[in-house]
């Protein structure tokens, strides 16, 4: 006589067919600025992944390309406002394709496995730059929108300095290593950087934010996000474009990270 009640609770304790609750995240678990902090590693690489209290809908995601943590206010305002945010450490790598095999791991893993948008929000900061456009012009399908934070776009300005900018000789001697250019001339001939791979980009209407100093002598507008900003829009683009006043490379975002934090929800969270 109880046996159509058992069947009811047991049906309630089963998920849905083709439904399942992901795993938590692997690793320490630690606080960053009240969140919780998971450190792991994804196809051998240091990762990081921040969750919010409550995850919106969709389970959106920012996407650091370089330096986490670096001026964190608007990762800590889309945290609250449900946003993951998320990071793999492979530095000094300027989006080289040995660099985009790890970041695809990292997408599949997130997507995958964990249950994160299909979409993700990428931040490209200083060089993170030339991780974020090189990972979406080969990825359209997987990118909600890009927000540049004084971004490089051309690797010839930054670290190569065959502009205004100071460049780094250092890292240039190292980028010309790490992309396996034969010598100065292939590097300066190469036509992978930000600045010329915004096809695919535009094809998918991926839109674009830049933040920068308009005094930049690091990574100089002209030189990169002006130029970035030109041909996207002759591509049929939307990039929005906030310059600031009489400031240099840093320091880096807002004061008041509204706007930012708006333009990746605007594109991000399913309501």
């Amino acid at each position: 006589m109880f046996r159509p009640l058992l069947v009811c609770l047991a049906a309630l304790a089963v998920p849905a067919f083709g439904q399942s609750t992901p795993p938590p995240f692997p690793g320490p678990k630690t606080q960053w600025n009240g969140y919780d902090r998971y450190d792991f590693k994804v196809d051998d690489r240091p990762a990081i992944v921040v969750v919010p209290k409550t995850a919106a809908p969709g389970k959106p995601w920012l996407w650091r390309g370089e330096f986490f943590g670096a001026f964190p206010n608007a990762d800590i305002a889309l945290l609250g406002a449900g946003f993951h945010v998320a990071y793999l450490q492979d530095p000094n790598q300027f989006g080289s394709p040995a660099a985009m095999k790890h970041w695809d791991a990292f997408y599949a893993e997130l997507t995958g496995k964990y249950g994160l948008a299909k979409k993700a929000a990428l931040l490209g900061m200083s060089r993170g730059g030339l991780y974020c456009y090189a990972w979406a012009t080969k990825n359209p399908d997987k990118v909600a929108c890009i927000y540049g934070d004084a971004p490089v776009c051309d690797l010839k300005s930054w670290p190569g300095g065959k502009g205004k900018g100071k460049g780094s000789p250092k890292d240039w001697a190292l980028a010309q290593q790490v992309f396996g250019f034969k010598d100065e001339a292939e590097a300066l001939a190469w036509k992978g950087s930000p600045i010329d791979v915004l096809g695919p980009i535009a094809a998918a209407k991926i839109p674009i934010l830049h933040v920068f100093g308009d005094s930049d002598d690091v990574v100089p507008p002209e030189e990169n996000t002006l130029v970035l900003a030109q041909r996207y829009r002759a591509l049929g683009g939307d990039i929005i474009l906030m310059p600031k006043s009489d400031v240099g490379h840093h320091p880096h975002g807002l004061t008041d990270p509204t706007p930012i934090v708006n333009f990746i929800r605007n594109h991000c969270v399913k309501e």
